[in-house]
Protein backbone atom coordinates (compact mmCIF):
# COMPACT_ATOMS: atom_id res chain seq x y z
CA UNK A 1 0.00 0.00 0.00
CA UNK A 2 2.56 2.35 1.15
CA UNK A 3 4.43 1.55 -2.14
CA UNK A 4 1.19 1.82 -4.85
CA UNK A 5 0.73 5.71 -2.42
CA UNK A 6 4.43 7.02 -3.31
CA UNK A 7 4.24 5.81 -6.97
CA UNK A 8 0.44 7.40 -7.45
CA UNK A 9 2.04 11.19 -5.64
CA UNK A 10 4.86 10.84 -7.60
CA UNK A 11 3.33 11.18 -11.17
CA UNK A 12 0.61 13.39 -9.88
CA UNK A 13 2.62 15.32 -7.96
CA UNK A 14 4.27 17.49 -11.17
CA UNK A 15 1.12 17.31 -13.15
CA UNK A 16 -0.86 19.49 -10.13
CA UNK A 17 2.15 21.20 -10.03
CA UNK A 18 2.41 21.99 -13.89
CA UNK A 19 -1.60 22.80 -13.90
CA UNK A 20 -1.77 24.96 -11.06
CA UNK A 21 1.19 26.95 -10.94
CA UNK A 22 2.16 27.07 -14.26
CA UNK A 23 -0.52 27.38 -16.71
CA UNK A 24 -2.08 30.92 -18.02
CA UNK A 25 -5.85 32.03 -16.11
CA UNK A 26 -8.09 30.04 -18.98
CA UNK A 27 -5.64 26.71 -19.11
CA UNK A 28 -6.28 27.56 -14.79
CA UNK A 29 -9.22 27.32 -15.11
CA UNK A 30 -9.62 24.20 -17.32
CA UNK A 31 -7.37 22.52 -15.11
CA UNK A 32 -8.96 23.26 -12.09
CA UNK A 33 -12.27 22.96 -13.87
CA UNK A 34 -11.13 19.32 -14.84
CA UNK A 35 -10.55 18.27 -10.95
CA UNK A 36 -13.84 19.77 -9.93
CA UNK A 37 -16.07 17.66 -12.52
CA UNK A 38 -14.04 14.24 -11.67
CA UNK A 39 -14.58 15.54 -7.81
CA UNK A 40 -18.38 15.62 -8.46
CA UNK A 41 -18.16 12.59 -10.61
CA UNK A 42 -17.29 11.00 -6.85
CA UNK A 43 -19.49 13.25 -5.37
CA UNK A 44 -22.39 11.97 -7.12
CA UNK A 45 -21.92 8.44 -5.05
CA UNK A 46 -21.46 10.00 -2.02
CA UNK A 47 -25.04 11.56 -2.96
CA UNK A 48 -26.25 8.21 -3.55
CA UNK A 49 -26.49 7.65 -7.12
CA UNK A 50 -24.94 4.36 -7.78
CA UNK A 51 -25.40 3.65 -11.81
CA UNK A 52 -22.29 5.09 -13.84
CA UNK A 53 -24.79 6.92 -16.10
CA UNK A 54 -26.09 9.24 -13.37
CA UNK A 55 -22.78 9.56 -11.67
CA UNK A 56 -21.39 10.77 -15.38
CA UNK A 57 -24.54 12.91 -15.96
CA UNK A 58 -24.06 14.61 -12.19
CA UNK A 59 -20.52 15.23 -13.47
CA UNK A 60 -21.57 16.95 -16.24
CA UNK A 61 -24.27 19.13 -14.94
CA UNK A 62 -21.02 20.18 -12.68
CA UNK A 63 -19.31 21.30 -15.80
CA UNK A 64 -21.89 23.26 -17.90
CA UNK A 65 -22.83 25.03 -14.35
CA UNK A 66 -18.88 26.51 -14.21
CA UNK A 67 -19.44 26.97 -17.99
CA UNK A 68 -22.08 29.15 -16.89
CA UNK A 69 -20.21 31.05 -13.82
CA UNK A 70 -17.43 31.87 -15.92
CA UNK A 71 -19.68 32.74 -19.27
CA UNK A 72 -21.91 34.78 -17.64
CA UNK A 73 -19.36 36.33 -15.73
CA UNK A 74 -20.97 36.72 -11.92
CA UNK A 75 -19.47 38.07 -9.57
CA UNK A 76 -16.82 36.05 -7.40
CA UNK A 77 -17.42 37.62 -4.55
CA UNK A 78 -21.02 36.71 -4.33
CA UNK A 79 -20.25 33.31 -5.03
CA UNK A 80 -17.36 33.55 -2.04
CA UNK A 81 -19.97 35.32 0.49
CA UNK A 82 -22.71 32.13 -0.28
CA UNK A 83 -19.74 29.33 0.22
CA UNK A 84 -19.41 31.44 3.63
CA UNK A 85 -22.46 30.99 4.49
CA UNK A 86 -23.04 27.60 3.49
CA UNK A 87 -19.94 26.37 5.48
CA UNK A 88 -21.71 27.50 8.62
CA UNK A 89 -24.89 25.93 7.82
CA UNK A 90 -22.36 22.62 7.84
CA UNK A 91 -21.42 23.63 11.22
CA UNK A 92 -24.56 22.75 12.16
CA UNK A 93 -25.22 19.93 9.99
CA UNK A 94 -21.86 17.86 11.45
CA UNK A 95 -22.38 18.88 14.71
CA UNK A 96 -26.18 17.40 15.21
CA UNK A 97 -25.52 14.40 12.89
CA UNK A 98 -26.79 12.13 13.04
CA UNK A 99 -29.65 13.99 14.30
CA UNK A 100 -31.06 15.93 11.61
CA UNK A 101 -29.97 13.66 8.41
CA UNK A 102 -33.67 12.81 7.36
CA UNK A 103 -33.80 16.85 6.28
CA UNK A 104 -30.83 16.12 3.87
CA UNK A 105 -30.27 12.33 3.88
CA UNK A 106 -32.60 12.15 0.24
CA UNK A 107 -30.35 11.73 -2.65
CA UNK A 108 -31.19 15.29 -4.67
CA UNK A 109 -30.63 16.79 -1.15
CA UNK A 110 -26.93 15.34 -1.34
CA UNK A 111 -26.76 16.29 -4.97
CA UNK A 112 -27.27 19.83 -4.39
CA UNK A 113 -24.97 19.87 -1.44
CA UNK A 114 -22.17 18.83 -3.79
CA UNK A 115 -23.06 22.16 -5.79
CA UNK A 116 -22.50 24.40 -2.63
CA UNK A 117 -19.02 22.79 -1.77
CA UNK A 118 -17.65 22.05 -5.36
CA UNK A 119 -18.80 24.81 -7.42
CA UNK A 120 -17.41 28.22 -4.87
CA UNK A 121 -14.16 26.14 -4.49
CA UNK A 122 -13.63 26.44 -8.20
CA UNK A 123 -14.64 30.11 -8.36
CA UNK A 124 -12.21 31.03 -5.15
CA UNK A 125 -9.28 29.45 -6.48
CA UNK A 126 -9.84 31.66 -9.96
CA UNK A 127 -10.45 34.54 -8.24
CA UNK A 128 -7.18 34.37 -6.17
CA UNK A 129 -5.73 33.74 -9.76
CA UNK A 130 -6.92 36.19 -12.11
CA UNK A 131 -7.64 38.96 -9.22
CA UNK A 132 -4.65 41.91 -8.42
CA UNK A 133 -2.97 40.61 -5.18
CA UNK A 134 -0.85 42.53 -2.87
CA UNK A 135 0.39 42.11 0.73
CA UNK A 136 3.39 43.17 1.96
CA UNK A 137 5.76 43.45 -0.94
CA UNK A 138 4.66 40.64 -3.15
CA UNK A 139 1.82 41.14 -5.73
CA UNK A 140 2.09 36.94 -6.85
CA UNK A 141 -1.27 35.70 -7.23
CA UNK A 142 0.71 32.04 -7.36
CA UNK A 143 2.44 32.67 -3.84
CA UNK A 144 -0.82 33.35 -2.55
CA UNK A 145 -2.72 30.30 -3.83
CA UNK A 146 0.41 28.11 -2.84
CA UNK A 147 -0.20 30.33 0.90
CA UNK A 148 -3.81 28.57 1.04
CA UNK A 149 -2.66 24.96 -0.09
CA UNK A 150 0.38 25.17 2.70
CA UNK A 151 -2.04 26.15 5.05
CA UNK A 152 -4.20 23.08 4.69
CA UNK A 153 -1.42 21.06 4.56
CA UNK A 154 0.19 22.43 7.75
CA UNK A 155 -3.27 22.16 9.39
CA UNK A 156 -2.84 18.61 8.70
CA UNK A 157 0.19 18.14 9.93
CA UNK A 158 -0.18 19.76 13.01
CA UNK A 159 -3.66 17.97 13.91
CA UNK A 160 -2.00 14.32 13.35
CA UNK A 161 1.02 14.76 15.05
CA UNK A 162 -0.67 16.66 18.45
CA UNK A 163 -4.11 14.12 17.85
CA UNK A 164 -1.17 11.32 18.23
CA UNK A 165 0.46 12.75 20.96
CA UNK A 166 -2.92 14.32 23.05
CA UNK A 167 -5.40 13.17 21.57
CA UNK A 168 -8.20 12.34 24.02
CA UNK A 169 -11.07 14.42 23.59
CA UNK A 170 -12.79 13.57 20.16
CA UNK A 171 -13.98 16.11 18.09
CA UNK A 172 -16.69 14.85 16.41
CA UNK A 173 -16.99 10.84 17.27
CA UNK A 174 -20.07 10.20 15.23
CA UNK A 175 -18.63 11.74 12.05
CA UNK A 176 -15.03 10.90 12.07
CA UNK A 177 -13.65 9.02 15.32
CA UNK A 178 -9.94 9.83 14.64
CA UNK A 179 -10.30 13.30 15.00
CA UNK A 180 -9.76 14.88 18.51
CA UNK A 181 -9.94 18.66 19.95
CA UNK A 182 -5.74 18.03 20.66
CA UNK A 183 -5.86 17.86 16.82
CA UNK A 184 -7.69 21.08 16.10
CA UNK A 185 -5.35 23.07 18.61
CA UNK A 186 -2.43 21.64 17.18
CA UNK A 187 -3.30 22.36 13.55
CA UNK A 188 -4.58 25.96 14.93
CA UNK A 189 -0.72 26.35 16.55
CA UNK A 190 1.11 24.91 13.09
CA UNK A 191 -1.14 27.83 11.31
CA UNK A 192 -0.48 30.62 13.12
CA UNK A 193 3.43 30.04 13.29
CA UNK A 194 3.21 29.74 9.08
CA UNK A 195 1.24 32.83 8.73
CA UNK A 196 3.89 34.57 10.73
CA UNK A 197 6.70 33.19 8.75
CA UNK A 198 4.73 34.04 5.66
CA UNK A 199 4.40 37.77 6.88
CA UNK A 200 7.96 38.12 7.65
CA UNK A 201 9.22 36.41 4.24
CA UNK A 202 7.24 39.35 2.31
CA UNK A 203 7.75 42.51 4.82
CA UNK A 204 4.36 43.03 6.16
CA UNK A 205 3.41 45.28 8.85
CA UNK A 206 2.18 44.51 11.96
CA UNK A 207 -1.29 45.33 11.20
CA UNK A 208 -0.76 43.13 8.08
CA UNK A 209 0.70 40.46 9.88
CA UNK A 210 -1.67 39.98 12.99
CA UNK A 211 -4.75 39.87 10.10
CA UNK A 212 -2.91 37.18 8.21
CA UNK A 213 -2.86 35.39 11.43
CA UNK A 214 -6.71 35.88 12.36
CA UNK A 215 -7.42 34.76 8.74
CA UNK A 216 -5.46 31.88 8.83
CA UNK A 217 -6.81 30.76 11.84
CA UNK A 218 -10.44 30.92 11.02
CA UNK A 219 -9.65 29.55 7.57
CA UNK A 220 -7.70 26.41 9.58
CA UNK A 221 -11.14 26.26 11.18
CA UNK A 222 -13.18 26.31 8.39
CA UNK A 223 -11.24 23.39 6.59
CA UNK A 224 -11.99 21.29 9.39
CA UNK A 225 -15.72 21.28 8.45
CA UNK A 226 -14.35 20.51 4.84
CA UNK A 227 -13.16 16.93 6.31
CA UNK A 228 -16.09 16.71 8.67
CA UNK A 229 -18.71 16.91 6.20
CA UNK A 230 -17.03 14.34 3.81
CA UNK A 231 -16.68 12.38 6.25
CA UNK A 232 -20.60 12.15 7.47
CA UNK A 233 -21.30 11.68 3.94
CA UNK A 234 -19.42 8.65 3.28
CA UNK A 235 -20.61 7.41 6.91
CA UNK A 236 -24.22 8.02 5.90
CA UNK A 237 -23.26 6.34 2.46
CA UNK A 238 -21.71 3.20 3.98
CA UNK A 239 -18.67 3.80 2.24
CA UNK A 240 -14.97 4.17 3.46
CA UNK A 241 -13.47 6.48 -0.04
CA UNK A 242 -15.19 8.54 -2.17
CA UNK A 243 -13.60 6.42 -5.13
CA UNK A 244 -10.14 4.66 -5.92
CA UNK A 245 -9.51 7.22 -8.95
CA UNK A 246 -5.91 7.78 -6.37
CA UNK A 247 -4.13 4.39 -6.02
CA UNK A 248 -3.30 4.04 -2.72
CA UNK A 249 -4.78 7.56 -1.64
CA UNK A 250 -8.75 6.58 -2.34
CA UNK A 251 -10.62 9.56 -4.69
CA UNK A 252 -10.07 13.30 -5.72
CA UNK A 253 -12.59 14.41 -3.13
CA UNK A 254 -10.52 12.73 -0.31
CA UNK A 255 -7.65 14.70 -0.95
CA UNK A 256 -9.54 18.12 -1.77
CA UNK A 257 -11.83 17.56 0.84
CA UNK A 258 -10.59 20.67 3.46
CA UNK A 259 -9.48 22.56 0.42
CA UNK A 260 -12.76 23.29 -0.65
CA UNK A 261 -13.52 24.77 2.12
CA UNK A 262 -10.28 26.99 2.64
CA UNK A 263 -10.02 27.70 -0.67
CA UNK A 264 -13.54 30.06 -0.92
CA UNK A 265 -13.42 31.34 2.63
CA UNK A 266 -9.78 32.74 2.31
CA UNK A 267 -10.32 34.61 -0.58
CA UNK A 268 -13.45 36.02 0.72
CA UNK A 269 -11.22 37.08 3.68
CA UNK A 270 -8.37 39.02 1.97
CA UNK A 271 -10.95 40.29 -0.89
CA UNK A 272 -12.58 42.19 2.02
CA UNK A 273 -9.34 43.02 3.85
CA UNK A 274 -8.03 44.74 0.29
CA UNK A 275 -5.19 42.11 -0.37
CA UNK A 276 -6.99 40.89 -3.55
CA UNK A 277 -8.70 42.60 -5.72
CA UNK A 278 -12.27 41.80 -6.60
CA UNK A 279 -13.38 40.72 -10.26
CA UNK A 280 -15.37 38.75 -12.84
CA UNK A 281 -14.50 35.60 -13.64
CA UNK A 282 -14.58 36.29 -17.49
CA UNK A 283 -12.66 35.03 -20.58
Amino acid sequence: MLKTRIITALILAPIAIGGIFFLPPLGFALFTGAIIVLGAWEWANMSGIEGQPGRVSYGIAVAVLLALIWQLKLPSVAVLWLALGWWLVCFWLVRRYPAGSESWGSVPARAVMGLFVLLPAWVGLNHLRTGVFQFGDTANNLLVILYVFLLVWVADIGAYFAGRAFGKAKLAPRVSPGKSWAGVWGGLVAVGLLALVASLLVAASAQQTLLLILASLFTGLVSVLGDLLESMLKRFRGIKDSSQLLPGHGGIMDRIDSLTAAIPVFALIITLLGWLTTGSLSL
